[in-house]
């Protein structure tokens, strides 16, 4: 019978190039070589730049030798310019990380660093002066978030969930707080919740001129406690506790203080029916502090304006939202203290402008398209720098235009992804670019008109090296799917021959606003998709209804049902490919991590009809686990919307299971939780339904550690091959013999 496909070819991209030729001879890619990093890009070292906008600094260190040098180098000639610090100077400890003091005279070193969560860590910390080369330990304990005061004479820091203020003058330290407890009250860092979902640590901030500090208060007493065996190579295993608030469970309560130096007194403000406080930054003013509000729903956002003399607190402006309003850091107070800030009011995210009382004066950026990247405001040129999907919803550019919405310059020209870092007086930039045919390439640009200065880095040695395996080419496209034109890409084997029938395998993450269909260079999951695709696969990859950068109503769809519009589209996507003459409809299978697992597990027991396979790794099985902030954004709670949660919870008809299932979590994982999988396993225990599963032990969210990725990839290939009779060509790592 024949088959007919109805999508409608976008931009087909053929990346046939040098570096991507087909050729019997090519060597095949590996898994061991994805996760030896074989073909990792080289990256531009994290550089920072210096107050006069020429000159920046890098960070080099080696973890054998215990050595560190913070070095300054020319932004137009990147020659170097001196070793400001280093840990071959008398006293200065070997160091991983630092920060200067805002007139950069001296400089904070992280050393004995230790991982809390995704962004928290706790070291040892010790101040350098660039002028006396002199050094100072800022406590004898690991401390958390320290930050210099304005002018540079003290650091504020927070050690066992209390503020401290260290005088780097004198020997004292001043205890700013001394209710602070572990699992019940926290000063100046934020929760596990917080750190996750509105993404920082640091919740405390000085003034202008360092007289006073703002600070959060985090009282989550009542907030439920989680537990996580460690299980370790002890004789017991150890267990992790900690404050996990899940959707419809009482969250931390939080307070906004401030704290005033001189003398030495505590403000309480007084923020009403305040829910969630994402956000604090002082004004240019140092009286003025604002505050960013949430309720619960996360629907409707204020914007408050607090006096620190009186600790009144006035309402800037506000908005509200049907669905929910992202949290982001778009935010610049010019020198009279208007502000920049990024809205998707008008449906799509764009840039606006508001007077220092909450009344906007324009909106700067307007279109069919995303500003993707808020990059900051130059005083003196008195533009606005900024990325944005205008050339596609698939590419990024970086554009500038002035504060009065005029002179709007696209500052980048090559197809891709175009990522800017800028000079603090913005009159340099590193464009990173890259495309789903370059790796990533890093050039110094002009600010002003975006001219080219020199090429950094541009990956020549990865390109020449990827000559020698073969490579099939990424197609992207469009697909018609439940009255969408959605965003694809397939990639067909390099010996494609269209009178074959070849399985389907795709691959998607699917979560709100987010994006997989995009113009960029390969990560490692397309090198294992480039693996599949050369032993005999077709895979594509839809970002259905829910995904990002196609403006507010279709992100927000999905709002209080996650799980079902974005699985009907893959669904009918998987449906729509197979009717291709070259695709083996009895061969379809889906796989995602996390959010996509959570998807891959719902396709094949919705879709049993079209999925013959899944690949589930560390899913969530019902957002009634998952924690409050993200969530409740999206779902409201579970009291308020039960059938949203339940209606899409693979939990609750596991009988519909036809095909192959395999389900993977690592252990440790303090996200996603690991009862995620073990209730999905009961749940088809009980549905008496085959299925494959794996637990990696002590492995957080990535399942990163020693040869996990390796292990776990060469299990998910051979679960494939198995699953679609296609003969194993990869092996297992050889065994390592057990010593002792």
């Amino acid at each position: 019978m024949t088959k007919h496909i109805f999508f409608r070819p976008l931009q087909v991209i053929l990346l046939i190039c040098t570096t991507l030729s087909i050729n019997a001879q090519q060597k095949q890619i590996t898994l061991e070589e994805i996760w030896d990093e074989s073909f990792t890009p080289k990256r531009m070292q994290v550089l920072r730049s210096m107050n006069d906008g020429l000159h920046y600094t890098v960070l080099k260190t080696d973890a054998e030798t215990k050595t560190s040098r913070i070095e300054k180098y020319d932004y137009k000639t990147s020659e170097l310019i001196e070793t400001l610090v280093s840990s071959d100077m008398p006293n200065v400890p070997y160091f991983t990380s630092y920060s200067f003091s805002d007139d950069e005279s001296k400089v904070l070193l992280a050393t004995e660093v230790d991982k809390i969560y995704r962004r928290s860590r706790k070291g040892v910390y010790h101040v350098v002066s660039l002028e006396s080369r002199g050094i100072l330990s800022v406590a004898n304990e690991k401390i958390q978030e320290p930050a210099f005061s304005p002018d540079g004479s003290k650091i504020a820091y927070v050690w066992e969930n209390n503020i401290y203020i260290k005088d780097l003058a004198t020997p004292g330290t001043r205890q700013v707080t001394d209710d602070g407890k572990k699992n019940a009250i926290i000063n100046g860092i934020t929760d596990w919740v917080y750190e996750e979902e509105f993404a920082f640590v640091r919740a405390f901030e000085w003034n202008s001129d360092g007289t006073r500090l703002a600070f959060l208060r985090f009282d989550e007493q009542e907030v439920p406690e989680f537990s996580m065996d460690i299980y370790g190579t002890g004789l017991y295993p150890d267990q992790q506790v900690f404050k996990y608030p899940k959707a419809g469970e009482a969250n931390a309560k939080v307070s906004l203080h401030i704290y005033d130096l001189k003398s030495e007194q505590k403000s309480d403000i007084d923020l009403g029916e305040a829910y969630y406080i994402p956000r604090i930054k002082w004004m240019n003013d140092k009286d003025w502090l604002t505050v960013q509000v949430l309720n619960r729903h996360q629907n409707h956002l204020q914007f408050y304006g607090v006096d620190a003399a009186s600790g009144r607190a006035d309402l800037i402006m506000e908005e509200k939202e049907e669905a929910y309003i992202d949290i982001t850091d778009d935010l610049t107070f010019l020198p009279n203290d208007d502000f920049i800030w990024t809205s998707e009011a008008s449906g799509n995210n764009h840039i606006y402008i508001y007077s220092k009382d909450g009344s906007e004066k324009k909106q700067l950026t307007q279109g069919p398209w995303e500003v993707t990247r808020y990059y900051g405001f130059d005083p003196e040129s008195k533009r606005i720098f900024y990325q944005s999907s205008e050339r596609h919803s698939t590419q990024r550019d970086v554009y500038s235009i002035s504060v009065d919405g005029k002179r709007k310059s696209r500052l980048t020209d090559e197809k891709g992804t175009n990522g800017a870092s800028f000079s603090s007086s913005f009159a340099y930039f590193i464009n990173t670019h890259s495309s789903a045919t370059s790796p990533p390439s890093y050039q110094l640009h002009e600010a002003k008109k975006g001219k080219i200065v020199r090429t950094i880095e541009n990956n020549e040695a990865l390109q020449q090296k990827l000559a020698g395996y073969e490579l099939a080419p990424k197609e992207f496209s469009t697909i018609n799917v439940n009255g969408n034109e959605l965003n694809m890409y397939m990639i067909k084997p390099a010996n494609f021959d269209p009178t074959k029938e070849y399985p389907l395998f795709m691959f998607q993450y699917s979560g709100p606003g987010s994006q997989q269909v995009a113009d960029r260079w390969l990560g490692t999951n397309d090198y294992w998709h480039q693996l599949l695709a050369a032993k005999g696969y077709v895979i594509a990859c839809v970002d259905g209804r829910g995904t990002g950068l196609k403006g507010r109503d279709f992100k927000k769809v999905t709002q209080k049902e996650l799980g079902k519009y974005e699985v009907e589209d893959q669904i009918a996507a998987a449906a729509e490919l197979s009717k291709l003459p070259y695709i083996d409809e009895d061969r379809t299978g889906i796989w995602g991590w996390s959010y996509g697992g959570f998807m891959s597990t719902n396709c094949i027991l919705k879709g049993n009809d079209v999925f013959e396979m899944a690949i589930a790794v560390a899913p969530v099985t019902s957002w009634r686990f998952y924690d409050t902030i993200y969530t409740e954004r999206y779902m409201q709670t579970p009291q308020e919307n039960a059938s949203g949660y339940d209606d899409n919870s693979p939990l609750n008809y596991p009988e519909l299971l036809k095909g192959n299932y395999l389900l993977v979590h690592g252990s440790g994982d303090d996200n996603v939780h690991v009862q995620n999988t073990t209730r999905m396993v009961e749940a088809l225990i009980q549905a008496n339904k085959e299925f494959d599963w794996a637990i990696y032990p002590d492995k957080a969210h990535s399942i990163r550690g020693g040869q996990a990725r390796l292990h776990l990839f060469t299990k998910m290939t051979r679960f494939v091959d198995e699953s679609f009779a296609v003969e194993p060509e990869v092996q297992m790592p050889k065994e390592t013999p057990i010593k002792g």
